[in-house]
């Protein structure tokens, strides 16, 4: 098979596979390994690219995933967790690694191979954390630790891996000790330089608007491309520490506007991951995976076990962290692409050590001695070249294992710990007026979750005297947008006075909550939506003219959410219906009282929510609506 097709299916495989993990709620990463370890059977990716295009390819493709991931760290998420995220950075890692070389060798794994996969395993990263955590949904406080540890100790783990990894080539402690010291040396001063000289490059290009917007995203992703290559030249490995500190600077600088870079880099950063999993996956084969299953098995064991509880709990005692959150965190590890990808290049590089210390013990040195040490160096490093054969699969089951264990398991326990939601259904209300009080009261004794936000007083002291949980804060204040808690909330009801705050907002909130969970009140003004036609009746010119005119009137439907409750209802008309004595009830169809009985009792209700099994829908007027088995929720005459 040429390059073409094979990327062409690559590519399809791991968007059909992201696909039909979302419907099926499990972790993408999951489908995308046992798609490309099948795909591998039947044709290798080396085979097709080459060894060093792809590793090439790989190498680039992380570091892209990781200068976007870190330009979502804000140093203001660490309020309150500033020593917590430190200590999983630093203290955690150095115990995690500690402690997996050990599980490695009571394993059965060469102590010194052990060393380096117990640096390489030290990461998580966002390629798994990312999706777990929005198919989980957890606190905001826990998910900012995830995340920073994910992205930030990923370049950390392979910086780590490299100082072991040239230590064992070096062999000796004197030489190793030298060499990582010179290593480390090198690698934070050029990460450190050339994140000073392309971050105030960048933002001065930005701030003298030099770069247009539509080509913004690719300029940053040029720049990040840039980096990693020049600082690999300049020290091998040390490209992730350099992007990953390059999109912190970026993220954190006051008044720089990254939306279409973080938009960008968001939908490029999906393709990658699919594609990398599916390519790196199919390198492994059964007969590999069978061969180490003992070892893996007692290995993965271990880490799941002892290795990451105990260094959390080690790490994070004496933290801000709550005993709930260092319980989640100590079984939340999943391993992801800098695994896989540090590995692979790393089994590559012990080869190659090994044939230029065969090449140069052949030659001989210019004394006995010498030959005699540049032999021994030649017989190590092939005992380290048959140790190594199984380090891929290893790390490739450890992968497979640790995403599984994790992905599927952490919701339960972090619904147990009240710390994330795995099916969130609760509504967010933009706005606090009288009938969105009732609402929320009404839903909250079918028990789903609510939260109003106001920025008026009256509002919020109304709605905290009826014992609501509310923010006072405007719907698009920063704190809103960035920081606030949406636990356990699905979707949005914008239901401000002001029809362009509800459609900002809701477009806003679609990027966490998903476009399809937004809503707002009909805009004031602004005629309902006429049916559609039959296409045989024809259409005279002064209809024509009337939907030109109304086409001119109405705000682009780009610009707008969907449309909330039935009949669609603006502000003040929900408003006069409240004055007018209307309320917010609850009504159980059955079938002693079913949906065509409720309409015709009630022939002016307003259907707000239909509630079936504690989760609630927003009605719209394409909502399906049944005639028995749910709680429908609607504005009513009172009485």
């Amino acid at each position: 098979m040429t390059p073409a097709p094979y990327l062409a299916l690559v590519l399809g495989v791991a968007i059909l596979c992201q696909l039909v993990a979302y419907r099926l709620r499990v972790p993408s990463i999951l489908l995308l390994l046992i798609a490309g370890f099948g795909l591998g059977q039947w044709v290798s990716p080396e085979s097709v690219l080459g060894r060093d295009l792809l590793f090439a390819g790989v190498n680039l493709a992380v570091g892209i995933i990781l200068f976007e991931g870190s330009l979502s760290l804000r140093f203001r998420e660490l309020r309150g967790l500033s020593s917590a995220v430190l200590r999983l950075c630093s203290v955690t890692v150095l115990l995690a690694w500690g402690l997996a070389a050990a599980a490695g060798v009571v394993a059965g794994v060469d102590w010194q191979l052990s060393l380096l996969v117990g640096a390489v395993l030290v990461v998580t990263g966002p390629t798994v954390i990312a999706p777990i955590i929005r198919q989980l949904r957890p606190t905001r406080r826990v998910s900012s630790m995830l995340r920073w540890e994910g992205i930030v100790v990923d370049p950390i783990g392979a910086i780590l891996a490299v100082l072991v990894f040239q230590a064992l080539i070096v062999g000796g402690p004197d030489g190793a000790l030298t060499t990582a010291a010179l290593t480390l040396g090198r690698t934070l001063l050029i990460s450190t330089v050339l994140t000073l000289v392309f971050g105030v490059l960048l933002e001065g290009a930005m701030r003298r608007h030099l770069i247009p917007d539509f080509l913004e995203g690719v300029a940053f992703l040029a720049v990040a491309v840039g980096s990693l290559v020049i600082s690999n030249e300049l020290q091998a490995e040390s490209g992730l520490l350099t992007v990953t500190m390059l999109g912190i600077y970026l993220a954190n600088r006051p008044g720089l506007r990254l939306e279409h870079v973080r938009e960008f880099k968001e939908h490029l950063q999906v393709l990658i991951v699919g594609a990398l999993f599916v390519l790196l996956a199919g390198r492994v084969s059964p007969g590999e995976v069978v061969a180490i299953a003992p070892t893996a098995a007692l290995f993965v064991l271990l880490l799941v076990l002892v290795v990451r509880p105990a260094s959390v709990a080690l790490g994070l005692l004496g933290t801000e962290a709550t005993r709930e959150e260092r319980t989640l965190l100590a079984f939340m590890a999943p391993r992801g692409i800098v695994a896989a990808a540090v590995t692979s290049i790393f089994a590559l590089e012990i080869e190659h050590a090994a044939d230029e210390a065969r090449h140069a013990a052949a030659l001989g040195g210019d004394t006995p001695q010498e030959t005699l040490a540049l032999e021994a160096s030649a017989q190590r490093l092939e005992q380290l070249v048959l140790e190594s054969s199984g380090l891929v699969p290893l790390v490739f089951v450890t992968i497979v294992v640790t995403v599984a264990l994790y992905g599927l398991g952490v919701g339960r326990l972090a619904e147990r710990l009240g710390l994330a939601t795995t099916s969130p259904h609760g509504v967010l209300f933009a706005g606090a007026p009288v009938w969105a009080r009732q609402a929320a009261g009404v839903l909250g004794e079918l028990k789903v979750p609510t939260l109003l936000v106001s920025l008026a007083p009256s509002e919020v002291a109304q709605a905290r005297m009826s014992g609501l949980k509310v923010e006072r804060t405007h719907i698009l204040s920063e704190y809103a947008v960035e920081d606030m808690e949406l636990a356990g909330i699905g979707s949005l009801v914008a239901a401000t006075h002001d029809d362009d705050t509800n459609s900002t907002a809701a477009r806003e909130f679609g990027h966490a909550l998903g476009q399809a969970n937004t809503y707002q009140l009909r805009r004031q003004g602004e005629p309902l939506p006429r049916r559609s036609q039959p296409k045989e009746r024809e259409v005279d010119q002064d209809e024509q003219r009337m939907t030109e005119s109304r086409a001119k009137q109405q705000t682009a439907s780009k610009l707008t959410a969907r449309v909330a409750f039935s009949p669609p209802m603006s502000a003040p008309e929900l408003d006069a219906a409240t004055r007018e004595g209307m309320q917010v009830r609850r009504t159980k169809l059955t079938d002693q009282h079913t949906l065509d009985d409720f309409r015709a009792r009630e022939p002016d209700a307003v259907l707000m929510f239909l509630v079936v099994d504690g989760v609630a829908t927003v009605v719209t007027p394409r909502t399906h609506l049944p005639q028995e088995g749910a709680t429908l929720v609607a504005l009513v005459r009172g009485g």
